[in-house]
């Protein structure tokens, strides 16, 4: 009912436990980040915060705590643990500085959210989200044709 559309959208099996698709979960994982740019990297962050919020959504809908705890927490942790910690305050100015502060906001949020059972949260936070999606989204072009030129000239 909750499928995945990201590779960072669901834990994987410990090895013990591992089905088949779980394994190939975590080749598909391996995968993507060790051949992605640091764009690429963001935008698997991103799609991955996102499946994990619908999933939460879904979750309290069906009345399934545990994972929708599960997956709040996943978004959290790619808020603070991804998104958050690769943010350059000193490199990045203003920009990176309200970026900084909108994530911890968004971590308080889905907290309350986890806390609560508070739909209204998660969308908020889907919402605070969306524009930085959209943007990071498109500017792939340039990202690409940045990563094209660094590797010619090295």
């Amino acid at each position: 009912m909750y499928a995945p559309a990201s590779p960072f959208s669901r834990p994987i099996p410990s090895a013990g436990s591992r089905s088949l698709s779980g394994v190939y979960r975590q080749v598909g994982v391996e995968t993507s980040v060790s051949g992605a740019t640091p764009h690429e990297l963001v935008k698997l962050l991103l799609n991955g915060y996102f499946d994990a919020l619908a999933e939460a959504k879904g979750a309290l809908a069906a009345g399934s705590i545990e994972i929708k705890g599960r997956a709040l927490s996943r978004a959290i942790r790619i808020v603070e643990e991804g998104l958050k910690c690769s943010l350059d305050t000193t490199m990045g100015g203003e920009v990176a500085q309200n970026l900084n502060m909108l994530y911890g906001y968004i971590s308080l949020r889905l907290t309350h959210a986890n806390l609560k059972n508070d739909v209204a949260a998660i969308d908020e936070c889907v919402q605070l989200m969306t524009p930085i999606r959209e943007a990071w989204q498109g500017i792939a072009s340039q990202a690409n044709t940045a990563q094209i030129h660094k590797e010619v000239v090295a």
